[in-house]
């Protein structure tokens, strides 16, 4: 039993881990904190495609057909593609410690983590 335990606990930091390893996603996971769910007709309710230097279509394409399907599959969040609407997904309970922790501490993190 403490095995399986073990090994639960180590998905769960794996799944996390991943998550928030991209700029995108951790900015998307800290916002949802706050405003839950997201809802946006462009798919960029974080507007970062208009804050960054690469090209929008590229970034917009990534964002469609790699972050948000990645966290809606992980279970992470849900998302609509019909809609736009982003929320949280039936894991969120499991990672929310960690993106809360992230969130009070913004202010002590390296420029560019969110």
């Amino acid at each position: 039993m403490r095995e399986d335990a073990s090994r639960m606990a180590e998905d769960t930091w794996e799944t996390l881990l991943t998550a928030i390893s991209d700029p995108y996603r951790r900015q998307l996971l800290v916002a949802l904190l706050d405003h839950n769910p997201q809802d946006d007709a462009d798919l960029d309710p974080l507007d970062v495609i208009a804050e960054t230097d690469r090209e929008s279509t590229v970034l917009e394409s990534e964002l469609i057909h790699n972050h948000l399907p990645k966290l809606d599959a992980m279970g992470i969040i849900r998302w609509n593609r019909d809609t736009g609407e982003i929320s949280t997904g039936p894991k969120w309970d499991e990672v929310a410690p960690i993106l809360e922790l992230i969130h009070d501490h913004r202010e002590e993190l390296p420029d560019g983590w969110l």
